[in-house]
């Protein structure tokens, strides 16, 4: 059987090609969402040692797990300059033990989303599709020369995912 129409057959076979070429990049625009793995749990628990040690050793105290207690020993760490602007992995340790008291406070939980921007560990709101990345919160403002309370940084954070949480039950 001749093939009356070779042009139209060329531009479908070109179609297709295009079509199967573009799947794998719609796929990659559709974060992939995980556990976070062994590793991950472990460097994580290495960067609030971090900086657990650092406000030990210049205040005497530790993180508690309290939203207020907490927020304010990040804050005096960033004030006294314990930790500088360049310290990019401190920083960013510093996010982890924000993202701690966002989890605990929002009923959020770790997780790692990845997508073509890269591989993050974020915290996902129970099996939604809202996620916030405490990690770079401070990191990234102070890299940039901002000095926005992490109070502030906190209260952006929750204003974000307000919308989506579910309303407590009155008591």
């Amino acid at each position: 059987m001749t093939n009356r129409h070779p042009l139209r057959t060329i531009m479908s076979r070109c179609l297709l090609f295009m079509l199967a070429l573009s799947m794998p990049l719609a796929a990659q625009d559709t974060p992939r969402i995980s556990e976070l793995t062994p590793v991950d749990r472990q460097y994580m628990a290495a960067q609030r040692e971090s900086v657990e040690d650092l406000a030990r050793r210049h205040f005497g105290q530790g993180f508690t797990g309290a939203r207020d207690h907490d927020l304010e020993l990040l804050q005096r760490l960033l004030d006294q300059r314990l930790v500088r602007p360049t310290q990019t992995e401190k920083l960013q340790a510093m996010g982890v033990i924000l993202g701690d008291v966002l989890a605990d406070e929002l009923d959020m939980h770790w997780v790692i989303y990845q997508d073509r921007a890269g591989r993050s560990r974020a915290l996902r709101y129970k099996k939604t599709d809202n996620y916030l990345f405490p990690v770079t919160m401070i990191s990234r403002r102070q890299e940039a020369g901002s000095d926005t309370p992490v109070t502030a940084i906190y209260q952006k954070a929750v204003a974000a995912m307000e919308p989506v949480l579910e309303p407590l039950p009155y008591h």
